[in-house]
């Protein structure tokens, strides 16, 4: 059984510089066959094709054909004559393992008209993978090294599946393992410089990226509209791609070179920032809790934590990144926010939850764990199903040496939404404070408040 997908979608890019050739992008047809049972019945979630299909717009270049087949000979033999047929390059990830439903190999070879035949300097590299881990390589693991004879390795430097490209048709193909990480490094330091070496002349392609929460994928592309006539000659692209609770805004610009295709995106760069303005809360590579421990490691502060309903994840965002240890003192988590006052010494003062409740929580948090600064996060979750107008109502307090800042926020659309929503919301009214700017600032993603139910700054 095969399941094809055609990506029609306008090129979008996410990360900057690649010398690519000019043009390379528009001439080159690229399919992408992802194989396994687990992927096809969807037990699976099928990350490894975004990320193939994501990458390759970085560089400039476009899927033309996305391709499912599960672990059966005849089909994915099928699905390679296919793909040989109607592209110039072929991406096939998975299928490469050692056990019997990992197919790949023997089907290229198939597909290429080559015998399979083993490869020694592949498994005497196996081999050696196993001796420095001190761990026997069971028989079923030579299977890896069984290559079809045409094939050029693809280096695998993590793992045990060794990567292959080939000629079937008029296609080149390049097999990837399954296991993420080793698809990733496989991708970008084997497959796409190959790619990349098969076109010509070289241009420059630049990306600039804004990360903004708080507007809605419309409301950034109206505020954005006709940003790209900035540009000299037209050459800034403008992209968006939408992963709630954050929006990520692409400027992408191709020049002769690196100098030239930064003066072309200046204009355009400043704009976008004066137009999304505080609702930019990293660029490029950063993250928004990046730009919380910058700003934190800044001021020479520390953060406590107390969080409800979000199951850490404020935490889990900031705990783990470098230099936290510096910064990151303690986080108290439960599903109920009368657990955090008891765990607090606030037993006797807790009542109902409201704005003042989470600044005494964030107070009483700073104070235990010895910081500087604390984020109290507390959420009254709906009763009942998901619904269309299913909620939560977030309290939020931050809580400084003599000063502080509050504010209450109804965020609708669904139990897993109001989280996601509740822990960037925090994090961002952190940045904000941090950085001295307004936390009051409405977002699009919670409904309007009246009277003096929505913000305050606390003293």
């Amino acid at each position: 059984m095969l399941l094809w997908t055609a990506s029609l979608r306008p090129r979008k890019l996410a990360r900057p510089l690649f010398l690519v050739p000019a043009l390379f992008g528009e001439r080159m047809r690229i399919e992408v066959i992802c194989t396994g049972d687990e992927v096809l019945s969807g037990k699976i979630v099928n990350s490894n094709f975004s990320h193939i299909s994501q990458r390759l717009e970085d560089v400039g270049l476009s899927v033309r054909w996305g391709t499912t087949v599960g672990d059966d000979r005849e089909s994915l033999l099928l699905a390679f004559r296919l793909a040989a047929g109607r592209a110039d390059a072929v991406i096939v990830n998975g299928g490469l393992g050692p056990t019997v439903d990992d197919l790949s190999q023997e089907v290229a070879a198939k597909a290429a008209g080559v015998d399979l035949v083993p490869n020694e300097e592949w498994l005497a590299r196996m081999e050696e993978f196993f001796r420095r881990r001190n761990r026997v390589m069971s028989p079923n693991n030579r299977k890896q090294a069984m290559l079809p004879s045409s094939a050029e390795i693809l280096d695998n430097p993590i793992g045990t599946a060794c990567g292959f490209a080939l000629d079937i048709g008029g296609a080149r193909f390049f097999f990837t393992p399954g296991v993420p990480r080793e698809l990733y490094r496989m991708l970008d330091e084997q497959v796409i410089p190959r790619l990349l070496g098969r076109a010509g002349a070289p241009a420059v392609i630049y990306l600039k990226r804004f990360h903004t929460y708080g507007l809605g994928e419309s409301h950034v592309d109206s505020l954005l509209t006709g940003v790209e006539e900035l540009a000299p000659d037209g050459s800034v692209k403008l992209g968006f791609r939408t992963h709630y609770p954050q929006i990520e805004t692409k400027l992408t610009v191709r020049g002769r070179d690196m100098d030239e295709a930064k003066r072309k995106l200046e204009p355009v760069e400043t704009e976008v920032r004066r137009r999304l303005g505080n609702f930019v809360v990293a660029e490029d590579g950063e993250s928004l809790e990046g730009v919380v421990l910058a700003a934190l490691r800044q001021c020479r502060g520390s953060l406590a934590l107390a969080e409800t309903y979000t199951g850490g994840q404020i935490a889990a965002r900031l705990a783990p990144l470098p230099g936290a240890e510096e910064v990151f003192r303690r986080a108290l988590v439960s599903r109920q926010p009368a657990e955090l006052a008891r765990a607090l010494g606030l037993d006797g003062e807790f009542g109902e939850i409201t704005r003042e409740t989470a600044e005494r929580v964030a107070e009483a948090a700073r104070l235990r764990a010895g910081a500087s600064h604390a984020l109290a996060v507390l959420i009254e979750i709906d009763d009942g199903p998901d619904r269309i107008d299913f909620g939560g109502n977030v309290h939020l307090a931050i809580a400084a040496e003599g000063r502080g800042a509050s504010r209450r926020s109804r965020i609708l659309g669904g139990r897993e939404w109001v989280r996601l929503g509740a822990v960037e919301l925090g994090l961002d009214c952190l940045r904000r404070f941090l950085l001295g700017l307004p936390v009051s600032e409405r977002v699009d993603f919670e409904r309007r408040e009246t009277g003096n139910e929505g913000h305050r700054a606390a003293r």
